[in-house]
């Protein structure tokens, strides 16, 4: 990555010239700061980095919204821009992101999508309750959102209170009937609350909606393998999606995934089918 840096006496504008002989009486002169260019500067800066973002390069982009901070430190859309970058960078700073985002707030308190950033930010740091409160009062002022209303589920799902979750998981998919995770996650705590039959039913839908998922193809077979009867129908299942995308046949990354102890009990004794063991060890 080419390091840009920059000179800060150029930057102020002060002109340092040659040093005076002794005895000259030369005073220094200091060329006014304009802060209108050092704003304009700023907001171009936070304009590449958000540009960079989208062709996900997030961590030029941050490079560049930490610039646009110092150039601008109380535009709310530039410390916006610079805490949702802490979230999506290499090696994620929620910390950095949350200190971002909350002066952000303080400057713009009616800004929606800062709050939803508040909320991932606080999630991420595994501060359920911060987080559903921070989507809640986003909600408040955008209600439809349904990304937000999806990260609530979710929060209110780390928070066992799984009705509340479900009932955000719903409005999100009634915002966006094409929303397939909304639709997953109903499995997951249906799951949890010992309902494999309707889990597994969601489950379908949300492949419905994407076919060849592997989340809710592996969560399906999970679950059958879990009720006996349809043991090579599950093997089967589990087979296609974990050669779609083998990060599912790590558990800890399903448990990122917010599947709860039940499904992760079910999917450890699937994967000790010697079928699946057997692909495991290829993968």
């Amino acid at each position: 990555m080419l390091k840009q840096t920059f000179s800060l006496l150029l930057l102020l504008g002060v002109w340092v010239g040659s040093r005076p002989a002794q005895a000259q009486a030369l005073l220094p002169y200091t060329l006014p700061l304009d802060a209108e260019q050092l704003q304009a500067d700023g907001l171009s800066l936070a304009q590449d980095a958000a540009q960079l973002a989208q062709f996900q390069q997030y961590d030029e982009a941050l490079a560049r919204a930490q610039l646009a901070v110092q150039l601008a430190p109380t535009n709310p859309q530039v410390l916006a821009l610079l805490g949702s970058l802490y979230l999506q960078v290499s090696e994620p700073q929620p910390a950095a992101a949350i200190a971002a985002l909350e002066q952000a707030k303080q400057l713009e308190p009616d800004n929606a999508l800062v709050h939803f950033a508040l909320g991932s930010a606080y999630f991420s740091e595994t501060e359920y309750l911060r987080a559903a409160r921070s989507l809640e009062a986003g909600l408040r002022i955008e209600p439809n959102n349904p990304g937000a209303l999806f990260d609530l589920g979710n929060a209110y799902y780390k928070l066992n209170r799984y009705d509340q979750a479900i009932d955000q998981y719903q409005a999100a998919v009634e915002q966006d009937e094409s929303f397939w995770p909304a639709v997953n996650n109903i499995g997951l705590v249906l799951f949890e609350r010992g309902n494999a039959d309707g889990a597994i039913a969601q489950w379908r839908a949300s492949l419905q909606l994407a076919e060849g998922e592997a989340e809710p193809q592996l969560a399906i077979a999970a679950a059958l393998y879990s009720q006996g009867g349809q043991t090579e129908e599950a093997i089967r299942l589990a087979t296609e999606a974990l050669e779609r995308d083998s990060r599912y046949a790590n558990l800890e990354f399903l448990q990122e995934q917010l599947w709860g102890e039940r499904l992760l009990g079910a999917t450890e004794a699937l994967f000790t089918a010697p079928a699946v063991q057997d692909l495991l060890s290829q993968l």
